[in-house]
């Protein structure tokens, strides 16, 4: 069944409530990152490739205040202890793993010459975790906004995306591109976020037209991404350009692809099979919705979904049965296009779909999944919101 989506203000309410809670302390400081879906170009935003996500209205929030110390005390809603940070180290990768998040963008501030003040900070979230919706993303962006409005600064937006990845690469140790920041950095409503991973640059594409929406729908099958298989898929990606003799995945053509077949090898032919189709397919969707052509779009989903599945292997048995079952549905039905979204492993599908039916479809999803799998999905919609911003 389609669930509602958490109101933000209620969101920010509930989490000083929990600092107060918590920690005896009233908020003066709130910051709200999103968490991010991707429409199409999955995997390729480390093959300098182009990459169309879109902030989701589902956030992590992060209230707190300055407490004249040079600790931080945090804690948030998944667990009842208050961890403490000694802000007069470079912080370092520690437990509990979850604060290495945290730390990581603490660290770049650090790096960047600021002198973090004490302060005291609690944390909720209304994004799934394990769901392909970059929480992990969210949570750094989350924290870099609180830590500006911590220190009265305000960084290039660019800037902070690219020092919360870096948290991620190295005190996640998930290798990541740079969409997941960007997206809940840059994100706007009625926008989607087309970035272009060569240069780092993005550039906010319309998705303005009421009638349609997007359904997340979450196998509930969770996934480690640090456990080896993206860095696997990336390296396979790395090697594939080394035999093809190319400096870019850009410069790359299919016809490159289909001459260096044998040499490339099971499974990198596949594997740039993948790379140097969703480039293609990625800025086709890109265009076709710069002419409010939503219509085109389901063909193009169709085939990533495909690719993903059969080239690059990072899809999975429930993946695979919700963007069947949306296939079902069908254009009539109100279903533009189905595919699954994020690093894969798990985590969920997104379909592109007739807002007057999103209830409706959400409903055959969720009942023919759980006859299919024995697993309740879970599902909402949204549309493309507010990136990274201090409330209030």
């Amino acid at each position: 069944m389609l669930q509602p989506n958490p109101n933000l203000s209620d969101l920010v309410n509930d989490t000083a409530a929990g600092l107060a809670d918590r920690l005896q302390v009233k908020a003066n400081i709130t910051a709200a990152a999103p968490g991010r879906v991707n429409l199409i170009g999955e995997h390729i935003d480390y093959c300098d490739g182009f990459v169309m996500p879109f902030a989701i209205d589902r956030y992590i929030v992060i209230a707190g205040r300055a407490n004249g110390t040079r600790q931080a005390r945090i804690s948030s809603a998944i667990s009842e202890e208050i961890v403490t940070l000694d802000l007069t180290q470079l912080q370092e990768v520690s437990e509990p793993k979850w604060t290495n998040y945290l730390r990581g963008v603490i660290r770049g501030f650090q790096d960047r010459g600021h002198q973090i003040p004490g302060f005291d900070a609690y944390i909720l979230s209304s994004v799934p975790g394990g769901a392909g919706l970059s929480s992990s993303a969210a949570l750094e962006c989350a924290t870099a906004t609180f830590l500006e409005g911590l220190l009265d600064t305000v960084l290039d937006t660019k800037e902070k995306a690219l020092l919360c990845q870096k948290a991620e690469h190295d005190f996640a140790h998930v290798p990541c591109g740079i969409m997941d920041q960007f997206a809940s950095a840059f994100g706007k409503p009625n926008r989607l976020v087309l970035i272009d991973c060569q240069t780092g640059e993005p550039e906010l594409v319309p998705f303005e037209n009421p009638d349609f929406t997007v359904l997340i729908s979450n196998t509930m099958v969770h996934h480690e991404l640090s456990d080896g298989g993206y860095a696997i898929r990336r390296k396979h990606t790395e090697d594939g350009l080394a035999i093809i003799g190319k400096s870019s995945w850009r410069d790359v053509s299919t016809e490159d692809v289909e001459s260096h077949w044998n040499s490339l090898g099971e499974p990198i032919n596949r594997r740039a099979c993948h790379v140097v189709g969703e480039i293609s397919r990625t800025i086709s969707a890109a265009a076709a919705l710069a002419q409010n052509d939503f219509e085109a779009l389901g063909p193009l989903m169709a085939a990533s979904h495909d690719s993903l599945r059969n080239d690059f292997e990072v899809s999975c048995k429930e993946l695979d049965i919700l963007v069947e079952i949306a296939r079902a549905i069908g254009r009539d039905g109100g279903v533009i296009g189905a595919r699954m979204t994020g690093g894969g492993f798990g985590g969920s599908t997104v379909t592109l779909c007739e807002s007057n039916k999103a209830a409706e479809i959400a409903a055959i999803l969720s009942t023919e999944y759980q006859r299919a799998t024995g697993i309740t999905p879970q599902i909402f919609a949204s549309r493309p919101s507010q990136g990274a911003h201090l409330v209030g």
